[in-house]
């Protein structure tokens, strides 16, 4: 999931403002929206792009052009109605993505069904861990270590195809640290250096984040 992609919170709690408020100050183009006029005024001085509106509105929805918007991240798991409304008109607009906040197992269930990408359980998922995921490109399943660490899945890049870790020498460049290999959906923990990565693997890595950013 690219950076340079578009995105709409629905629902301004404080998930929903969480995730808002992380892309904004990484640079992200974020459309925030909240039913509650209150909550938008308050929200406007963090976060640019903020609007009340009903968005279980299809008429609304268009006007507001979430057509050509990347991801939706609908954050309001009070209210699985208003979610399953808003899901529905955004896939059938067709936004690529769209990632559902939810309140139980059930839920989840029901918001997938009708059209969700991805749910997310708020006790697991924090707003800013999710925010971070979506800001990782193709880093995935982030859990942050510390401060400056963390753990992540990343894909093998396509000009590591076919070299092995000896030569890539990814801790040197990157300070990236391979702590497992994942392929056919085995988590390989036991490496070998000098087996030759391809493309159809991920590694598990323990990496800086900033240095992580420069493989984007």
């Amino acid at each position: 999931m690219s950076i340079n992609q578009s995105f709409a919170i629905f629902g301004l709690g404080r998930y929903g403002k969480a995730v808002a408020k992380e892309l904004v100050k990484n640079g992200v183009e974020v459309l925030a929206v909240d039913i509650d006029d209150d909550i938008v005024n308050s929200a406007i001085s963090e976060i640019p792009y903020c609007k009340c509106a009903d968005i279980t509105d299809a008429e609304v929805i268009r006007q507001l052009g979430i057509a050509n918007i990347d991801v939706v991240i609908i954050s309001m798991a009070n209210n699985l109605e208003a979610s399953v409304m808003a899901t529905m008109l955004c896939k059938e607009m067709g936004v690529k993505t769209v990632i559902a906040k939810c309140s139980s197992e059930m839920n989840c269930k029901i918001l997938s069904k009708v059209g969700a990408d991805r749910v997310v359980f708020p006790e697991n998922e924090s707003g800013i861990r999710l925010a971070k995921n979506l800001l990782s490109s193709s880093f995935m399943d982030i859990i942050e270590l510390s401060k400056d660490v963390s753990m992540v899945e990343l894909d093998v890049r396509p000009e590591w195809n076919g070299k092995n870790l000896m030569e890539l020498n990814l801790r040197q460049k990157f300070s990236i640290n391979v702590v497992a290999i994942i392929q056919d959906k085995k988590i390989i923990t036991s490496i070998d250096p000098a087996e030759p990565l391809n493309t159809t693997m991920r590694l598990i890595v323990i990496a800086n984040i900033s240095k992580l950013k420069k493989l984007k």
